[in-house]
């Protein structure tokens, strides 16, 4: 890098003019570029104000060169400069974060967190002891494979959560059943069962550790110069016009940024704003808003209410059952606590959220036993005529007779309702936005699917991100050089495949257990039987469930 700048500086020296002539001039070019993107970057985040972070832009002093490149670019003391804003501190949003904090070509870049939920900066801590929370996340394999690979499962370890490896599913007819379990695809786990609160938690500790790489001392200080706790007011994106008007040096660099205006009255410039949400703004992105961004999308006749439940003994398998109205599920979270996802009507949604909490504990027994109709006849599967049929491609879990569910005993955190929706981001980027989670994508809760298609979207951001440093593009841009094109482009393209994929599966088994109809009925019956006995589509199926990215069908 030194010789670099020595070059930028004063003559190229002969060796190098030769080497040019020779038909090396696209590599020294390239090579010119990345060293200069670099210091760009560094140099912009040394003037950043007093509010912005510090500790991601150590620059090197005494360097002639980014004292030109400042002067060039015209860069002032008084305007926090970033080259990523985030707008939402949510779980999906922290896990970007921490994934560009954490990777050697990204964590020198500044990134500002604009989110006003007080979880952020109030440095409260989980006690062991403290209640459960009736909001909780099923992650995926591969989206444990992401938080170790940040260095945030570390810290979901210590607190309560509920790694499982069966799952039994069946429905109200008696007929459709089938069991899933780790080893059917070689897996050591079918997922884990987390409190929201503890991995929004884990992810702040993270992230507070890749900011100070490890200096407690520092922590607290550098990580709220990190977090502006406020909310997004109005957002001004550049235009061609808008940079073309603009005059000064200076003018010229902020027309060409992103400029964010805060409700405290704060504003601040970025290459790129990401957004997954705020506080409640959740699916209605304020940002996506801004950025003229549309969706397509429609409101299911269906609400899901969620709370926590205690059972005499601990749990270690989930549990789904198809009702008429829609599924109810049981997730073990650890400490013979279990959570309920159930899905029903507006108005009985309603009507549970609020009913007394002996009715509401016979209701969810009644609901997970004989309620609404009988028990599968374990004769009708595994030894039976199917798997008879399919030997020796039969699984070692379709030998496996129907169980109950364990008893819920009591309620142990409030009971919520929520509306359930499908809504999808037309386009996921525009110069100097990009949308993942909740801003892009939102789907049914059935397969508890939702939040990992967000985490993979921070992965395969970040990933991008990453590609754009490498070359020296700048990574904000949508239209422009071919690289820079692609770099956005490529994690559009990425992630709506598989999010529109996992949508349209979601979608479909929803729209298949909407209608209550004999001929239909069989027709579930005999998908439900045939992923029970059939290895490979259990297989594949739960490879897909899990993150990999094989369709069922297709592979």
């Amino acid at each position: 890098m030194v010789c670099l700048c020595y070059a930028k500086e004063k003559e190229v020296p002969l060796s190098l003019s030769c080497s040019i002539v020779r038909g090396d001039m696209s590599r020294f070019i390239a090579t010119r570029r990345l060293a200069s993107n670099i210091f760009v970057s560094k140099s912009a985040t040394r003037t950043f104000c007093n509010d912005a972070p510090s500790k991601l832009n150590d620059v090197p002093h005494g360097s002639q060169f980014n004292k030109e490149l400042e002067d060039e670019q015209g860069f002032t003391n008084d305007i926090p400069q970033y080259d990523i804003a985030i707008v939402g501190g949510g779980m999906v949003g922290m896990a970007l974060a921490c994934s560009l904090a954490s990777m050697p070509l990204t964590k020198q870049l500044s990134i500002a967190i604009i989110d006003s939920n007080p979880a952020l900066t109030n440095g409260s801590s989980i006690k062991k002891d403290d209640p459960p929370d009736p909001r909780v996340s099923t992650v995926t394999p591969a989206t444990i494979s992401l938080f170790k690979g940040i260095g945030a499962w570390q810290y979901v370890e210590q607190h309560r959560h509920a790694y499982f490896d069966r799952m039994q599913v069946w429905d109200y007819t008696g007929f459709g059943y089938t069991r899933y379990n780790a080893r059917d695809a070689d897996k050591d786990v079918l997922g884990c069962v987390v409190e929201n609160k503890v991995l929004h938690k884990s992810l702040l500790s993270c992230l507070q550790i890749h900011l100070t790489d490890g200096n407690k001392t520092e922590q607290n200080k550098d990580f709220k110069k990190t977090i502006y706790p406020t909310r997004l007011s109005s957002m001004s994106l550049p235009t061609r016009s808008s940079v073309s008007a603009a005059g000064a040096s200076q003018s010229k660099s902020l027309a060409n940024l992103a400029k964010l205006e805060l409700s405290d009255g704060t504003n601040l410039y970025a290459k790129l704003v990401v957004s997954f949400n705020v506080g409640a703004d959740g699916s209605k992105s304020h940002v996506r808003e801004l950025a003229g961004i549309k969706t397509t999308g429609w409101n299911y006749s269906q609400s899901a209410v969620i709370c926590t439940v205690e059972h005499s003994a601990e749990n270690f398998c989930a549990w789904q059952r198809f009702l008429p109205a829609g599924p109810i599920a049981l997730l073990p979270i650890g400490d013979n606590f279990s959570n309920i996802v159930w899905t029903m009507s507006p108005k009985e949604a309603s009507n549970h959220k609020i009913m007394s909490e002996d009715d509401f504990v016979k209701a969810v027994n009644h609901a997970l036993d004989f309620g609404y109709g009988p028990h599968p006849e374990s004769q009708v599967f595994g030894s039976g005529v199917l798997s008879s049929f399919f030997r020796p491609d039969v699984t070692s879990s379709a030998n496996e007779g129907f169980e109950l569910p364990p008893k819920v005993v009591k309620v142990a955190s409030q009971r919520m309702a929520f509306p359930l929706s499908l809504m999808h981001a037309n386009q996921y980027a525009s110069k100097r936005v990009v949308l993942i989670g909740d801003a892009a994508h939102t789907v049914h809760p059935l397969a508890g699917q939702g939040v990992n298609m967000g985490y993979g979207d921070a992965a395969s951001l970040s990933n991008v991100i990453a590609d754009g440093v490498a070359v020296g593009s700048d990574i904000g841009t949508w239209h422009g050089s071919y690289v820079q094109v692609t770099l956005l482009k490529k994690y559009e393209a990425d992630r709506k495949t598989a999010n529109i994929t996992m949508m349209a599966v979601l979608d479909g088994f929803q729209k298949a257990y909407s209608v209550d109809f004999g001929p239909l009925n069989i027709l579930r019956a005999a998908a439900f039987n045939g992923a029970n006995v059939f290895a490979p589509l259990k297989k594949n199926i739960i490879s897909y469930a899990s993150g990999e990215r094989r369709l069922p069908f297709l592979s």
